[in-house]
């Protein structure tokens, strides 16, 4: 008898399961509470996959045998409560992984893991390595082992991916940092949330490798409880760590010693310096050479949003860092410029501590654009820190803001420290917009 299956959510992550469900030979049925778009509904009809939109038929549900949860479904949803008794209830990613051949690469992290998981794969892919990338950027893992085999999988993890994870064991475990978000999730307690990222852990073996940034106190802290699998430091301030930086040089004292300039590489940033030492470490773990990871660090190309050069007019440099959704991500985003800065930031406050920036933006930020519906707390925080501070309910008018208020030589960085969606569809609608308008100016003042 076909064990029934059912998945909760028709996303990318959601139909991914279903078509690796499918294969396996289970009995599939696919549950989303919101209409699909065309291309998961199109995909799961040419497959002939049942499937349900618009909302869940309790019946059906509680037949199943095994409930794959889409992440962005919290485990406290009435619907899995009551789950009939022994029904197992897990994640796209555990699930792929129980049926997975090859190694894998796991990233996660407040900040910093698409970056880090992006360059990881193109390390692995210069040095000519059967390298996928998957997870939280891209497609889900699901759907890329259900097409193809690869010797190692890059897989970027949100805290969301890890919830249901039980047996889930990366060969390699990346954790960046761990700060606080999402926790609107977790019950506002921040425990919760460290015990997702430490998901990423409990199941690895003595002879897996585990790389973490030291620096950070919560990845510090779980660094030093003798875990299990083998530790490597990555330390901006510990020049005995494994992985350490002298000035803007990352040094690698591992089976092999070398070191890497920043300043011969394509990202900039203290911040991208620990993404770089992190990924070139779990690079050379994987088997690839000082020379390939060098040659992948100068042609790296990141994703959009994230310290992407956009522009300039009037002798100043537009930068869209629209990823930048919370304080820290804020704050290394600042921490990357020696010009004077135009910040935009806003949107919606997820209950931010802005005094963790104030030394910062004293010390760089000479004008500030509220970009968000209800600016009420980043005007506290900084009204009387800048000297200059208007308000934008735009993009378009941001940009005409920082033309008016900047100088020959700023930067003008779009660094929210905010969700987008009081404005805006998502961070990357809001970059996009951003883009857009510096373009426009450009051309005006052309």
């Amino acid at each position: 008898m076909k064990k029934r299956t059912v998945i909760l959510g028709g996303g990318e992550s959601g139909t991914g399961a279903a078509l690796l469900a499918q294969r396996l030979g289970m009995d599939v049925f696919l549950s989303d509470k919101n209409e699909l778009k065309e291309k998961y509904r199109r995909e799961l009809t040419e497959r002939n996959i049942a499937f349900e939109e618009g909302g869940h038929t309790v019946s059906k549900i509680e037949t199943a045998d095994l409930i794959i949860k889409s992440p962005g479904i919290p485990s406290r949803l009435p619907l899995l409560q009551n789950a009939r008794k022994g029904t197992e209830i897990i994640d796209e990613i555990e699930f792929a992984f129980r049926s997975l051949k090859g190694k894998i690469i796991g990233v996660t992290g407040t900040n910093g893991k698409t970056t880090t998981a992006l360059l990881t794969y193109h390390l692995l892919k210069t040095a000519g390595k059967n390298v996928v990338l998957a997870g939280n950027v891209g497609e889900s893992l699901a759907r890329k082992i259900t097409a193809e085999k690869y010797d190692w999988h890059v897989v970027e993890l949100s805290s969301f991916q890890l919830d249901n994870c039980y047996s889930f064991r990366p060969d390699i475990g990346i954790l960046l940092n761990i700060t606080p978000d999402h926790l609107d999730r977790y019950e506002y307690k921040m425990e919760n949330y460290i015990d997702s990222k430490r998901r990423l852990i409990q199941s690895m073996k003595a002879d897996d490798i585990f790389i973490g940034w030291h620096d950070n106190e919560l990845t510090g802290s779980l660094m030093d409880k003798g875990l299990t699998p083998t530790t490597l430091a990555v330390s901006l301030k510990n020049k005995t760590a494994a992985i350490h930086s002298e000035e803007e040089n990352m040094i690698f004292n591992l089976e092999e010693k070398f070191s890497i300039p920043q300043s011969e590489t394509a990202l900039k940033g203290t911040h991208n310096r620990i993404n770089m030492m992190c990924s070139a470490a779990a690079a050379f773990k994987a088997g690839c050479s000082a020379d390939d990871i060098r040659k992948g660090l100068k042609t790296f190309v990141n994703a959009p949003h994230r310290l992407e050069n956009v522009g300039a007019v009037n002798g100043m440099s537009f930068v869209n860092d629209s990823k930048a959704t919370n304080v820290e991500a804020a704050i290394y985003a600042l921490g990357s410029f020696q010009a004077p800065l135009v910040w935009v930031a806003g949107g919606i406050d997820k209950g931010n501590d802005y005094s963790l920036m104030t030394e910062e933006v004293k010390k760089k930020v000479r004008v500030l654009i509220c970009l968000g519906a209800d600016n009420s707390a980043l005007l506290s925080a900084f009204g009387k820190v800048v000297s200059v501070v208007e308000e934008a309910r735009s993009a378009a008018a941001a940009v005409e803001a920082a033309i008016k208020y900047g100088q020959k030589g700023d930067v003008v960085l779009l660094s929210p420290a905010c969700a987008s969606f009081d404005l805006f569809q998502n961070y990357e609608d809001r970059g996009t917009q951003f883009r857009e308008a510096v373009k426009e100016a450009m051309k005006a003042t052309a």
